[in-house]
């Protein structure tokens, strides 16, 4: 990390819509410490980088509030029987591709184990800051329960059967333990699978999974530490049920109804939708061995989610953004704000992925700004992406300079 400025910029506002040129942004260390607009310039040392924009976009770096760094193929099967050491590899460039597509953030949303969230953090890795969730907590035949039937199962009440994934855990005080062990273990939020799901094979997606008390059994404790849970679930019942226990956040929402909509804006709930995701498993699944079954269920909610965004914003729900992406689809990151266009304004989808996410994730007036005190995660773009989201699209081509906690990334500035 190095103190720099950024001058001559058109600084790109989320709350405001608008781009303001003439600006620029002084950064020491890790943090933004000035912002000066309307072509007044700022007072600079001589041993301080200075970056010239030249009129382009300066904005903040992106937030993707949903993605698995760790799930490194969409042959699930293979996925079961690859060593921790080859997936730890092949994260890592998961991770460091994310950073170069100008998400600077990124939460998680399980799979990611500790030791590569310290590699991050120590520059082993140059990757995006990552909010860790740990494994899932899944009941029986949910979601996150990926063991074949046994012909011979073992049903010990106590029982909480785990796997570098998820915890399966039945009943409030397996549930409340499996969220303890998680946050003791450094996660930051904790994630419940709440109704059915494509990936696996034994829970059809009108599946409702764990009950309010056990889904409230993980809010508590992560409350307790100060922070949340959420929640995976498709139809409203698993919605409006996963809400109701206090969840932050339901992730994918494809099979929301207007009431579950209401309710989710009444509570504050924010919704993130993944619509990418299943336009690359209908493209590519069958070629990259993602499960047969599965592949069956995926017509059930791939035409669904651009109508749940229209009922979503109708009712004023907080929408966030995030992907999803498993295996060799992690390249399509950015192609998520192309499907939302058909429904939602360029800048709408920009604060999804900037503002409504840091929020979504506590840290409101630090990510996803670029204001005093702020984290120093800028991008400087060649073009303005409140006319033209292509310009965020792909695999960064059109980010001149990427910063993420004041480390230069990319620099074709200078």
């Amino acid at each position: 990390m190095t103190d720099f400025v950024v001058t001559n910029a058109a600084l790109l506002d989320p709350v405001a819509a608008e781009l303001r040129a003439g600006a620029s942004v002084r950064v020491e260390r890790d943090r933004i410490v000035e912002v000066a607009e309307g072509g007044r310039r700022l007072a600079v040392g001589r041993d301080v980088a200075v970056f010239d924009a030249k009129g382009r976009t300066l904005m903040p770096g992106l937030i993707d509030a949903h993605v698995h760094a760790a799930i490194t193929t969409m042959d699930l099967a293979a996925m079961g029987r690859r060593a921790a050491t080859r997936i730890g590899i092949e994260a890592k460039t998961v991770l460091e591709r994310m950073l170069l597509r100008g998400f600077t953030t990124v939460r998680d949303a399980g799979g990611l184990d500790a030791g590569l969230q310290e590699a991050l953090q120590a520059g082993l890795i140059r990757g995006p800051r990552v909010f860790r969730s740990g494994r899932v907590l899944s009941q029986t035949g949910g979601h996150g329960d990926t063991a074949p039937v046994s012909q011979h199962p073992q049903l010990c009440a106590c029982s909480i059967q785990s796997s570098s994934f998820s915890h399966v855990a039945d009943g409030v005080d397996a549930v409340r333990r499996a969220a303890r062990e998680e946050l003791k273990a450094g996660a930051q939020q904790i994630k419940v699978m709440a109704g059915g799901g494509v990936a696996t094979p034994s829970d059809p997606i009108d599946m409702v999974q764990y009950t309010e008390d056990e889904i409230r059994a993980a809010v508590e404790e992560a409350s307790a530490r100060r922070t949340y849970a959420f929640a995976h679930a498709y139809i409203p019942e698993a919605i409006t049920r996963a809400a109701r226990a206090g969840v932050r956040s339901i992730e994918h929402g494809n099979l929301i109804d207007a009431e579950a909509a209401r309710l989710l804006a009444e509570r504050g709930c924010f919704l993130v939708p993944t619509l990418v995701v299943y336009d690359q498993i209908a493209k590519f699944g069958r070629a990259l061995k993602f499960p047969a079954e599965s592949l069956k269920k995926l017509g059930d909610v791939l035409h669904a989610g651009i109508g749940s965004l229209e009922i979503a914003i109708r009712a004023g729900v907080k929408i966030g953004y995030g992907t999803d992406l498993l295996g060799e689809t992690h390249d399509a990151q950015s192609e998520e704000f192309g499907l939302r266009a058909a429904v939602q304004a360029p800048i709408e989808i920009i604060r999804s992925a900037t503002t409504i996410n840091a929020e979504l994730l506590g840290r409101p007036g630090e990510l996803g700004v670029i204001q005093p005190g702020g984290a120093a995660d800028l991008l400087v773009v060649d073009g303005n992406p409140l006319t033209d989201l292509s310009r965020l699209a792909g695999q960064g081509a059109h980010l001149d300079l990427i910063v993420r906690a004041g480390e230069i990334v990319v620099d074709r500035l200078s």
